[in-house]
């Protein structure tokens, strides 16, 4: 009974310190600032007038969905945007494809945007909001800006696809 009762403390104990090192207010101020930006997003739509679609084509959802996930990954992990990323994170090391896995450093508000920056489906939930805002805005505008990150995507795969045919036949 006695050993019981040590190891749920040990249990509460990691917890406790587990809990202790994330940066809980940081990630407050950054849902606070996410919410405040589509309210005042959705504020100064109504006040100038834009009309929120009726319906969104499941086309329109896979463009915006392929375009999120491309945007993403290009501000997540991409060398090229390393700039946007390193007042926040750290380079961990260098992966395939251009790409470069970040880590984040410091504390309190900069590890959490380095949490955010540094990973592509925490920061695609921000490219969604973004892409979302801009669709309601100016639909036409935002679909060929998605069309273009669509065609990366596609690229990026083709690039995969022809280097894994080049692999096996060289085996």
């Amino acid at each position: 009974m006695a050993a019981d009762a040590a190891r749920y403390e040990d249990r509460d104990d990691d917890r406790n310190d587990d809990r202790s090192t994330e940066p809980l207010e940081g990630y407050t101020l950054l849902a606070a600032a996410f919410t405040t930006g589509a309210a005042v997003f959705t504020g100064v739509a109504r006040s100038r007038g834009v009309q929120l679609p009726q319906r969104v084509p499941p086309w329109d959802v896979a463009l915006l969905g392929t375009a999120t996930y491309k945007a993403s990954r290009l501000l997540s992990r991409d060398k090229i945007t390393s700039f946007v990323r390193a007042p926040f994170t750290r380079r961990r090391s260098d992966a395939p494809a251009g790409e470069v896995m970040d880590e984040p450093r410091g504390s309190g508000v900069q590890r959490a945007v380095g949490d955010l920056v540094s990973c592509p489906f925490c920061t695609s939930v921000w490219v969604a909001g973004a892409l979302v805002c801009s669709y309601a805005w100016t639909p036409r505008a935002t679909r060929l800006v998605c069309a273009g990150l669509g065609a990366v995507t596609l690229a990026d795969w083709l690039q995969y696809a022809w280097t894994r045919t080049q692999q096996t036949t060289e085996e």
